[in-house]
């Protein structure tokens, strides 16, 4: 059901492309290349399981979690508000 000047189908390319820009940012964030057996940023040892099971990690699960803790959160685009997206 389309609502007021938008196409049939708008609001759900809206959110497919939310999703997509929301994947492409998570995917630029993974770690790449080979782990390190220790913590670029406490020194800590990083154990064996976490370097096998996450390729390219170079901290350690405290520093991580830290990390994610102080990410800020990623808002894409405001489609609904821009003028781009009302006049198509």
């Amino acid at each position: 059901m389309a609502s007021g000047w938008a196409p049939e189908g708008a609001v759900q390319e809206q959110i497919d492309a939310s999703i997509k820009d929301a994947i492409k940012q998570a995917r630029s964030e993974m770690p790449v290349g080979e782990s390190l057996t220790h913590c670029e940023e406490c020194e800590e040892t990083i154990p064996e399981a976490r370097r096998e099971a996450i390729a390219g990690v170079r901290l350690c699960v405290n520093c991580q979690a830290e990390r994610d803790k102080n990410k800020e959160v990623f808002t894409g685009f405001n489609r609904r508000g821009s003028k781009d997206s009302q006049l198509r």
